[in-house]
């Protein structure tokens, strides 16, 4: 079971079977609920192929580690969205569609990450790219959280992101960074462009060379007392006006 994910939770679990059935190796249901949710999963699965082992409470607590299950826990092999960056660039071009990303530089709670996976794949984001040594992983709660986007979702993991994102800019997309000490606004932008939003984390913001890395920065207005909006509201605020700009042009 250590080479498996743990899918915990209805959203996580009835994105997989939609979107990866192949991959989920067992999948257990609480045997006490017959509700029309579980029964609505049962029958998505039995579509896929997939015969649920019906359990206890007290094991689905066990196999999920704790984390809140719902009743449904998933046993599944890791799946691949897109094999690199490049590959995914290649595929939108060939397609013909505007690349929308988004940098995530320093995200390290799984609950923030969760919500902005979810918040990207509301607002059509083709990719999220992060570093492998200051980001949290696709684990379970981010999985629970992400309410089935990181099935949809590709989250790369890159090892400099920095150089990361030079190769993007050679690659034409344009890297936004956002910064309350910036003298441009938010709704400034030209979310028309192959663009990168790069968002740091709440509090430290991003790191000196990401942000000297972005081809502008940005502030999203504050008229309030409120000094600083937590990652994945801020996030959420300015993927939406890069939706609002495309939908207008």
């Amino acid at each position: 079971m250590s080479n498996r994910q743990v899918l915990s939770g209805f959203h996580a679990v009835t994105a997989r079977l939609h979107y990866h059935a192949a991959s989920i190796q067992q999948l257990y249901v609480d045997a006490s609920r017959r509700d029309k949710r579980m029964e609505s999963l049962k029958q998505a699965a039995a579509t896929a192929g997939i015969t649920p082992q019906t359990v206890s409470v007290k094991q689905l607590d066990e196999l999920s580690k704790g984390l809140r299950h719902q009743g449904v826990v998933a046993l599944a092999n890791p799946i691949v969205l897109a094999s690199d960056i490049d590959e995914l660039l290649d595929q939108l071009e060939t397609q013909g569609r505007t690349p929308f990303l988004l940098l995530l530089d320093g995200v390290t709670d799984p609950h923030n990450l969760g919500a902005c996976l979810r918040t990207a794949d509301a607002a059509g984001v083709h990719a999220v790219i992060a570093p492998k040594n200051r980001a949290a992983g696709l684990n379970a709660t981010v999985r629970r959280v992400a309410c089935g986007a990181a099935e949809t979702v590709p989250y790369f993991m890159v090892t400099n992101l920095a150089r990361t994102m030079r190769h993007l800019k050679q690659r034409g997309i344009w890297l936004i960074g956002t910064d309350g000490a910036a003298t441009t606004s938010l709704y400034e932008t030209h979310g028309t462009l192959p663009m990168a939003w790069v968002m740091g984390a709440e509090g430290a913001g991003l790191r000196r060379l990401t942000r000297d890395t972005c081809d502008s920065l940005i502030r999203i207005p504050m008229i309030g007392s409120v000094a600083s909006l937590n990652v994945s509201v801020a996030t959420a605020i300015c993927l939406y006006e890069t939706v609002r700009q495309r939908e207008s042009a």
